[in-house]
């Protein structure tokens, strides 16, 4: 029993439960896609369409549950209104469905769109705003085609829907694009040639000790021992740094 606990007690030390779970799905994450990238394409496209539509399936389902009140209390389209009404209560329906309906409208969005962008990514080697908004235009596409939420009108409404899908995708890939663009830390632009100079070096670990001390490519030439002594670099890294900067400053000089 002692040993029991004591394995126990071990284990709780090593981390974190939730963070170790956490770990194993991660790495678990990482090898489903290298053997996913070492599939033909065919064999890619739909393991990631049916697996994407199974997510949205079950998303669908939930949602649905919270929005089969509203479906129920819609009126019921009847033969003789007006085409028009008619389209505009079966858009309602289609976004308000049961959990059923939500689960098959949202597998088709995220199936296709999943299997189109990585159609896309085979083909084109890379994901950019163009693979974003053809997969968005196909899922919405479909999506108008398989919810009813076209109409009469099914042809057009669906290229219409898809169109609607592709431009708000391609707004938001942008957005996010700038945001990321905004977001990119400035300060590893200060610290590049510093940060090469240590990996020529085998001295990588000792990068986060040029940043604590402001220590950036622009005082790489005023580097001394005292000026890596205080950010607390110890002293074979230090001899090994100067040594470098001289080297490069005599062959600048010998050009």
């Amino acid at each position: 029993m002692q040993a029991s606990k004591g394995t126990i007690s071990t284990r709780m030390e090593g981390g974190n439960p939730l963070q170790l779970v956490q770990s194993k799905m991660r790495e678990l994450d990482v090898q489903v896609k290298s053997w996913m990238k070492k599939q033909s394409a065919p064999v890619e496209v739909a393991l990631v369409t049916a697996g994407s539509a199974v997510q949205g399936g079950a998303i669908g389902a939930l949602m649905g549950t919270f929005t089969a009140d509203m479906a129920s209390s819609l009126p019921t389209a009847t033969p003789g209104l007006n085409p028009q009404t008619a389209a505009s209560l079966q858009q309602a329906k289609a976004f308000a469905g049961g959990p059923m309906m939500q689960a098959r409208n949202f597998a088709v969005m995220t199936g296709v769109n999943a299997g189109i962008t990585c159609a896309m990514r085979r083909w084109r080697g890379v994901e950019d705003v163009k693979t974003s908004m053809v997969a968005a235009f196909g899922s919405g596409a479909v999506f108008s085609a398989v919810s009813g939420m076209g109409g009469p009108n099914l042809a057009g409404n669906a290229v219409t829907t898809g169109i609607f899908f592709a431009l708000i995708q391609g707004a938001i890939f942008k957005v996010g694009q700038q945001f990321a663009m905004s977001q990119a830390p400035t300060e590893d632009k200060l610290y590049s040639q510093g940060k090469s100079m240590l990996n020529n070096l085998g001295l990588q670990k000792y990068e986060k000790n040029l940043k604590k001390g402001l220590l950036t490519d622009s005082t790489l030439p005023l580097l001394n021992d005292s000026a890596l002594r205080d950010v607390r670099i110890p002293p074979g890294p230090r001899l090994l740094i100067l040594d470098h900067i001289r080297r490069q400053e005599e062959f600048s000089g010998n050009k």
